[in-house]
């Protein structure tokens, strides 16, 4: 689930019997939980809500789950190989490697 670009894993706690959600991307602990898919849809609302407010009370700025900046290390012949399709296919190697994740994100 997404909700005002915080995404959240959702686990089955067996032995509570209950679904069990935590937002990922950040450090700050954030997690939730209900019986049924409806409630937890709410109750991931709720906390995203409540944890935007506790940090706007207490003068703490929320944390992002992604800063749109990425840094990767890839062996020279990887970096040569997407220089190459990325100057190929008419756009720059930012573009290019966006585009590949965006596509490999959601396949």
């Amino acid at each position: 689930m997404t909700y005002k670009g915080y995404t959240s894993r959702i686990d089955f706690d067996d032995r509570d019997d209950i679904l069990v959600g935590r937002l990922l991307g950040i450090q700050d602990v954030v997690s939730f939980h209900a019986d049924s898919v409806a409630q937890l849809r709410e109750a991931f609302h709720e906390a995203v809500d409540d944890y935007l407010q506790t940090c706007e009370k207490i003068g703490k700025p929320p944390q992002k789950p992604a800063s749109g900046k990425l840094m990767l290390r890839v062996p020279p012949e990887v970096h040569g190989s997407a220089l190459i399709a990325a100057k190929a296919a008419g756009k720059s190697l930012n573009q290019w490697a966006a585009e590949v994740l965006a596509s490999a994100a959601h396949a």
